[in-house]
């Protein structure tokens, strides 16, 4: 039997769930092959994957699992990224939802957030919420995000108010990632309050998203189960998957390394025609005499908060030495070797 093509759904407790790209073809369940562990791979949602069907042990075995086809993971076609938190590979858009009032606005977050994008070449897309709420931080937020060079949309999803603008851009998107051969997969992100569940449901009134509220110590907690899945949604005529992700919260970058001081500055699009302009070969862009960003930023072509977002992010990546830093990206990457 010749194998088969799918998307990665969701795996839990070594069975993944492998949506097959064959029009029509319902899910099936999924090992994956015991050389993956040798390798020290980890399948994650969103992985593109080839499965065949298993051997005659395995299927003697596996068969007592509910649903179990006899299928197993042969392949893991490459990716075009990988995320640490939550895990998942191949996300093409990030859709990152700030609320505008009710509660403040948290842009840091939102600059952590975008900083990983970026990094991973995701690409990150603002959902400004509550517009109606604050009608002046709405502009604000838009013209920050406007200068350093990403898509914003105002929005609100409570009346309804701008969600049409991002339905169209959803449908374009879905569009141009069907027509170059792969399905977008994009996840929305947001802290609690800032309005996400209710923007899901006004976009999808359909889906039966999962809800997981854990506590602040429960999440801390080492064995603590956590997983993504994707749901397929659709755009107009297209489909494409949403991610369902109970990580994004979690952007401690003194706990993960999401990425390095040194890897930083690339990160922050509106940076990219200063770096090698700044009097000083080895500038951080934080303080010194010269700096090509500083100078962006008092001539009002950048957002202040910005790069001092840029200063706090880059302090917290440096309370973790760099020794420690590399050591645990050489053992816990995603779906990475492990030497």
């Amino acid at each position: 039997m010749e194998k088969v093509k799918g998307i990665l759904i969701k795996g839990v407790g070594g069975l993944y769930e492998i949506l097959p790209s064959e029009s029509g073809r319902e899910t099936v369940l999924s090992r994956a092959r015991g050389i993956f562990r040798l390798e020290g791979i980890t399948p994650l949602a969103g992985d593109d994957v080839l499965i065949g069907p298993a051997n005659s042990v395995e299927e003697e075995v596996l068969n007592k699992e509910e649903r179990y086809a006899g299928w197993v993971i042969t392949d893991i076609l490459p990716r075009k990224n990988d995320m640490i938190r939550p895990p998942m590979a191949n996300l093409s858009h990030l859709f990152v939802v700030v609320p505008c009032a009710s509660p403040k606005p948290d842009l840091l977050m939102a600059d952590k957030l975008t900083c990983i994008a970026v990094h991973k070449n995701i690409t990150p897309v603002f959902v400004i919420n509550k517009m109606d709420m604050d009608p002046e931080m709405n502009e604000q937020i838009c013209h920050t995000y406007a200068l350093a060079g990403f898509q914003a949309f105002p929005l609100s999803a409570a009346t309804g108010e701008g969600v049409a603008a991002l339905e169209n851009y959803l449908y374009s998107e879905a569009e141009k990632a069907q027509k170059a051969g792969s399905p977008m997969r994009a996840a929305f992100a947001g802290v609690s309050g800032a309005g996400k569940s209710t923007l899901m449901t006004r976009l999808y009134p359909d889906l039966q998203l999962k809800t997981n509220t854990v506590s602040a110590k429960i999440e801390r907690g080492r064995h603590t189960t956590r997983h993504v899945e994707l749901y397929p949604v659709k755009a107009g005529e297209y489909t494409y998957f949403l991610a369902d992700t109970p990580g994004f919260s979690m952007l401690d970058f003194t706990r993960f390394n999401f990425l390095t001081a040194e890897e930083l500055p690339e990160s922050f699009p509106e940076f990219a025609q200063c770096i090698g302009n700044c009097r000083y070969t080895k500038c951080t862009h934080t303080r010194e005499e010269g700096c090509a960003v500083l100078e962006k930023v008092q001539r009002g072509e950048m957002d202040a908060g910005r790069q001092q977002n840029y200063i706090a992010i880059r302090e917290e990546i440096l309370k973790k030495p760099e020794w420690k830093r590399q050591k645990e990206a050489e053992g816990k990457a995603p779906g990475k070797r492990r030497r």
